[in-house]
């Protein structure tokens, strides 16, 4: 059975939680009080460091990347099977891969190429949105 608190983070989540005056940064503050363990491989943090670069500037996309680095409640693994499941976008694969490695209880993403993970018996890897993880996080 999957940890609860156990999860992989879509990269345009993490974004999405960073900012103070975002809807979402108590996912991002939530994290930082230890109330979740995120799961990560090192294609994952690449993407990571890569887009948030990208949206915001390299500096804050080095200080995410470190803060996590030296988290307690960051989990890396390093993921031995390929699944290739998300067909619509080959890169998120990594994400899913990722899951299954750390037996993580769900990915959090707002992405609809996630969705085809309803139709696949194994690995059954769950789903939740970003609005749906926030409000399992508020309610403890």
């Amino acid at each position: 059975m999957p940890n609860p608190r156990k999860i992989v983070l879509d990269t345009n989540c993490l974004l999405a939680s960073l900012s103070r005056h975002g809807e979402y940064y108590s996912v991002w503050k939530d994290f930082q009080a230890g109330k979740y363990t995120l799961c990560v491989s090192t294609s994952i943090l690449e993407e990571y460091e890569e887009i948030i670069g990208r949206m915001t500037s390299a500096v804050v996309a080095k200080n995410v990347i470190a803060l996590l680095l030296k988290s307690k409640n960051v989990e890396f693994v390093h993921p031995y099977f390929n699944f290739h499941l998300i067909e619509a976008d080959h890169d998120d694969d990594k994400f899913v891969d990722c899951a299954f490695a750390a037996d993580a209880a769900y990915i959090v993403s707002d992405d609809k190429h996630f969705n085809i993970l309803e139709k696949v018996i194994f690995p059954k890897i769950f789903v939740l949105r970003l609005r749906e993880f926030m409000d399992i996080l508020e309610k403890g």
